[in-house]
């Protein structure tokens, strides 16, 4: 409901106003003596209206009565409608806009923090003189009743139905997201492990083949007892595993011109490793980009 009416009828009537948090507005009695407008319909300025900044007040229980008997809301109502109205009043004020009290004047806040009053125009003779319980049928009534609705009986929150479409589909491309993601880690996987498949059958086909194999790879396949590691450099393990698996591998990594050499000390288990030079600063880094090229962890060997 609109206050302002109410607000002005209490100042006419009591004349003063207290606002919590404002101040106060003081009325003369003298203010409409004489004070008729030249030409019918012509407005009128007010005199005798002065304003007194008081930032402290905090609750004038008048006032709420007075509004409570005139728009037939509980006190609590009428003191947050009250509320509502002079944070409004003070967001103008506070940004520098001058904020107008209908039938009062006009308030402006200055850089010293106070407010400066403007005295603003009479309202008309016939709001002044009107029955107290008439202006709040034509002024609240209808207002007051939606109010009482809006708490007691909120009305159906209207749907945002482009907002929804567009979460769906947000929803929508993350999930294919997820999906496509989780289909290529799948088919990469299987890829891997149909590969390793078929090496080890490969392997089972051939054993004295693979075992002869070894047997001629004495240029690249070491005893651990000769393993010689020079001076400032370091043994990057990239794999142990038996015969046939540790031969393809090697193999493999020779075509991709990997410096690799292999060694065993039992003719069962077979290490791949590479000798590289390194300062221990740099190990770490060495051993990440090494992991990560190799598809599993490397170690180094002391």
């Amino acid at each position: 409901m609109k206050l302002a009416p109410l607000l002005t009828q209490y100042l006419y009537l009591h004349k003063r106003l207290s606002l919590p948090g404002i101040g106060t507005f003081l009325l003369d009695d003298s203010l409409f003596a004489e004070k008729e407008p030249a030409k019918q319909g012509k407005p009128v300025n007010i005199e005798g209206v002065s304003f007194q900044n008081d930032t402290t007040i905090k609750e004038v229980p008048e006032l709420i009565d007075y509004i409570t008997s005139h728009t037939n809301k509980i006190k609590a109502l009428a003191a947050a409608d009250l509320d509502s109205y002079l944070e409004q009043a003070k967001q103008f004020l506070n940004i520098g806009k001058p904020f107008l009290f209908e039938g009062v004047g006009s308030l402006s806040k200055m850089r010293s923090g106070e407010y400066s009053f403007t005295p603003g125009q009479v309202v008309p003779e016939s709001l002044k003189n009107y029955p107290s319980k008439e202006i709040s049928a034509a002024a609240s009534t209808e207002e007051s009743s939606t109010d009482y609705k809006k708490i007691f009986y909120p009305g159906k929150a209207k749907i945002n139905w482009k907002r929804i479409a567009a979460m769906l589909l947000l929803l929508a491309g993350i999930g294919l997201a997820v999906w496509g993601g989780y289909t290529m880690y799948k088919k990469t996987k299987e890829s891997d492990s149909k590969t390793v498949l078929d090496e080890t059958r490969e392997n089972e086909k051939l054993p004295v083949s693979i075992n002869d194999t070894v047997q001629h790879q004495q240029d690249s396949i070491a005893d651990i007892t000769k393993t010689v590691i020079p001076a400032g450099s370091y043994k990057f393990v990239l794999e142990m595993s038996n015969a046939g698996r540790a031969l393809g591998r090697f193999n493999r990594l020779k075509n991709f011109q990997w410096n690799v050499q292999m060694e065993t000390k039992d003719s069962l288990s077979y290490k791949i490793f590479m000798l590289l030079p390194a300062s221990p600063a740099d190990t770490a880094k060495i051993l990440d980009s090494l992991s990560r090229l190799n598809g599993k962890r490397v170690y180094i060997e002391q």
